[in-house]
C-alpha cells in the first residue's frame, strides 16, 4: 500500500515539474517579448539546472544569448557551443538540430541552414509549432543579412494552420518577413494578426508603427498613433519607450530624455543602461557630466559596457581634448566588439588623429574603415571629401587628390565638382599625369565642357614646359573649338588658350605672323587685354625665320602667352564648377 502510495506521489511529482517547467519556459519567452534579455536568461539558466535538461530551456537560452542590441561574433560562439553540446546527447531534436540551423545561416553558411531546417521540419513532421516558429524566426531577422524571408514565410504559414493555433509571435516574424521583403502591406496584415489573438499584445502596434516610422518624419501623425497606442495596450512594454527616446534623441533631446526614463524604469537592470544615461547627458551638451558619469559606470562594473569609452570620446573631441578622446577611442576600438562600432565611431575617432600631429597615416585608415562600413553613398562621399578637405588645409595636395579621386569610386555618377577636385589637387601637387587622367574622364562625360580640355591642356604644357613637344598643342586646340560656343562664358579657358598658341609660335615656329593673328584671338574676346596688346607689338617687332604651320585643319586665331610664363596653378575665374 505504502509502495503504491509512494508511485503515486512520484508521478504527482513528475506531473507538477512538468507543469512547472513548462510555466517557466513560457515566463522565459515573456521577457524575451519584452526584450529583457539578461532576465529571460536569468530564467533558462535555472531551466538548465535541471535534470534532463529541456531542450526547448537549451533552444532559448541560445535565443536569448544572440539577443539584443549587442549581438555579436562572440554571442554567436556563445550560443553555437551551447547548442553543440546539447546536440551531443539529443542528436534528433528537432528544436535543437533548428536551432543549430539558425547559428550556420547567420555565419552565412545558406545551405548547411538550409539542409538543418529541413531535417528539423522532417523529423517534425510539420506539425511542431516550436519548430516552425524557430525556422520562421530565424530567417525574418532583420540583422541577418542572410535571412530568407519567403522561405520564412513559406513555414510560418503551415505554423498557422496548425490545430488549436494561438501564437502570436508567429504572425510577429511573418510580419517581419514581409518588411524585409519591403512588402509593407502584408507586413501589417500580419502583425494586426497577432492582435487579433492577443488585443493587449503591444508588440504588434509598435511594429506597425515601425512600418510608418521607416517611410520617414510625414508619417509621424500614423507612426506616433501606434506607438501611443501600445502604450495604451501594455504601459510597461519597454521596447516602445526606447524607440522613441531614439527617434528624438538628434531632434527634441527634453523628449529623448522623458523617453529614455520611462524605457529605465520598464527595461532590465543592464550595464548599458548607464551608458544610455551617459549618452543623454552627452546629446544635451552636457560633456564634462557625461565624461564624469561614464568614468563612474566604468569604475563601478567588473566588465564595463564597452560604449561607455565611445560617449567618453565623443565628449572630449566636443570639449577641444585630442588626447583624452584619442585614449578613449583607442580603449573603445579596443574593447568593443568589431559589430558595435559604428562608421561614424571611425570616422570621428580618425578626425581626433588628424587633430594630433604625426598620426595622418593612422587616420586615414579609420576613414577607410568608415566608408567601407557605410551602407550610402553620401555617407561614403561625406568622409572621403572631409578627409581630402583637411589634406588641402594642410596644402598637401598630392593627398588631397588622393582622396578626392576616391570619392569617384563610390559615387555612380560622380559630378562635375568631384572630378574637378581631384584633378585640380593633383595639378597643383605637380602630379600633372594623374591631374591628366582625371580630366580626361570629366572630358568623356562632360564633351561639351571646354574645363576639362583646357585643364589637361595646361598639364601638358607643366610638363613640356619648352613647348617642343607640342603635348599641350591637340588640348587647347579643343579648348577653343568648344569654347567658341560662348566667348563670355569661356573666356577664361579661350583667352588662356589663345595665349599658350602666342607663345608657342612665337618662340618654337618662329611664325610671327600666326603669333599675332593668335594675339588678336585675344583681342577679339577682350579688347582691352594688356598683355595682348604689348605681345602683339613686341611680335611685331621681332626678327623671325617663320616655320610655316601645317595643321591638319586651319588653326583659328588666338591670343598670346608672354614665353616662359608657366600655367597658373589658379582656378580659371570665369570657368569650371562651382564649389
Amino acid at each position: 500500500m505504502n509502495s503504491i502510495k509512494f508511485g503515486m506521489l512520484i508521478v504527482v511529482t513528475l506531473l507538477l515539474s512538468s507543469a512547472m517547467k513548462a510555466q517557466t519556459i513560457e515566463e522565459g519567452k515573456k521577457f524575451m517579448y519584452f526584450e529583457k534579455y539578461q532576465s529571460a536568461k536569468n530564467v533558462f539558466q535555472k531551466l538548465m539546472a535541471v535534470t534532463p535538461v529541456s531542450p526547448e530551456a537549451v533552444y532559448w537560452m541560445g535565443i536569448s544569448i544572440m539577443a539584443g542590441a549587442d549581438y555579436s561574433a562572440k554571442s554567436l560562439q556563445e550560443a553555437k557551443e551551447l547548442y553543440r553540446k546539447a546536440l551531443e546527447t539529443n542528436s534528433n531534436n528537432a528544436l535543437l538540430i533548428a536551432a543549430m540551423g539558425n547559428i550556420e545561416l547567420r555565419e552565412g553558411k545558406t545551405q548547411d541552414a538550409r539542409n538543418r531546417f529541413e531535417t528539423a521540419l522532417s523529423l517534425s513532421q510539420n506539425k511542431d509549432l516550436e519548430v516552425l516558429a524557430a525556422v520562421g524566426m530565424a530567417n525574418s531577422d532583420f540583422d541577418n543579412k542572410f535571412a530568407d524571408p519567403t522561405y520564412a514565410i513559406e513555414k510560418l504559414k503551415i505554423a498557422t494552420t496548425l490545430k488549436k493555433f494561438k501564437e502570436p509571435a508567429v504572425y510577429i516574424y511573418m510580419g517581419d518577413a514581409y518588411k524585409i521583403l519591403l512588402d509593407g502591406g502584408n507586413a501589417q496584415i500580419s502583425y494586426q494578426s497577432a492582435l487579433n489573438i492577443d488585443p493587449k499584445y503591444a508588440r504588434s502596434l509598435y511594429r506597425i508603427g515601425k512600418i510608418y516610422q521607416t517611410q520617414g518624419y510625414a508619417q509621424q501623425e500614423i507612426y506616433m498613433k501606434y506607438f501611443n497606442d501600445a502604450i495604451e495596450k501594455d504601459p510597461t512594454y519597454a521596447p516602445v519607450y526606447k524607440n522613441l527616446s531614439d527617434l528624438y534623441y538628434n531632434i527634441d533631446v527634453t523628449k529623448s530624455a522623458s523617453y529614455l526614463d520611462k524605457y529605465l524604469e520598464y527595461a532590465d537592470d543592464d550595464p548599458k543602461n548607464c551608458y544610455y544615461r551617459a549618452s543623454m547627458k552627452y546629446a544635451q551638451g552636457l560633456f564634462k557630466e557625461a565624461i564624469t558619469l561614464a568614468a563612474q559606470c566604468i569604475a563601478g562594473a567588473a566588465t564595463p559596457y564597452p560604449k561607455l569609452y565611445g560617449i567618453q570620446g565623443y565628449a572630449y573631441n566636443r570639449l577641444g581634448d585630442s588626447l583624452n578622446a584619442r585614449v578613449a577611442f583607442e580603449n573603445y576600438i579596443l574593447k568593443a566588439d568589431q559589430t558595435q562600432i559604428g562608421s561614424g565611431d571611425y570616422a570621428t575617432y580618425a578626425n581626433v588623429l588628424f587633430k594630433i600631429p604625426g598620426n595622418d597615416s593612422l587616420a586615414g585608415t579609420f576613414i577607410d574603415k568608415a566608408v567601407q562600413l557605410d551602407t550610402l553613398e553620401a555617407g561614403k562621399a561625406s568622409y572621403l571629401k572631409t578627409t581630402a578637405i583637411y589634406y588641402e588645409t594642410q596644402k598637401n595636395y598630392k593627398s588631397a587628390g588622393d582622396w578626392y579621386s576616391k570619392i569617384l569610386t563610390v559615387k555612380k555618377v560622380p559630378t562635375k565638382t568631384d572630378l574637378y577636385y581631384a584633378g585640380y589637387n593633383y595639378f597643383r601637387s605637380g602630379n600633372y599625369t594623374s591631374s591628366i587622367d582625371i580630366f580626361n574622364q570629366y572630358s568623356q562625360k562632360y564633351p561639351e565642357d571646354v574645363f576639362s580640355y583646357y585643364m589637361v591642356g595646361k598639364a601638358y604644357w607643366a610638363i613640356d614646359t619648352t613647348m617642343e613637344q607640342g603635348l599641350a598643342n591637340p588640348s587647347f586646340q579643343r579648348a577653343i573649338e568648344v569654347g567658341l560656343a560662348d566667348k563670355v562664358k569661356n573666356k577664361a579657358q579661350l583667352i588662356g588658350s589663345y595665349k599658350y598658341f602666342v607663345a608657342y609660335f612665337a618662340n618654337i615656329k618662329k611664325d610671327k605672323a600666326t603669333a599675332i593673328a593668335y594675339c588678336d584671338s585675344v583681342l577679339v574676346v577682350d579688347p582691352t587685354d594688356a598683355e595682348a596688346l604689348n605681345n602683339k607689338t613686341a611680335i611685331g617687332s621681332m626678327n623671325m625665320n617663320p616655320t610655316p604651320a601645317a595643321p591638319s585643319k586651319p588653326v583659328k586665331p588666338v591670343g598670346n602667352k608672354p614665353t616662359g610664363d608657366k600655367p597658373s596653378a589658379t582656378k580659371p575665374a570665369a570657368s569650371g564648377p562651382k564649389k
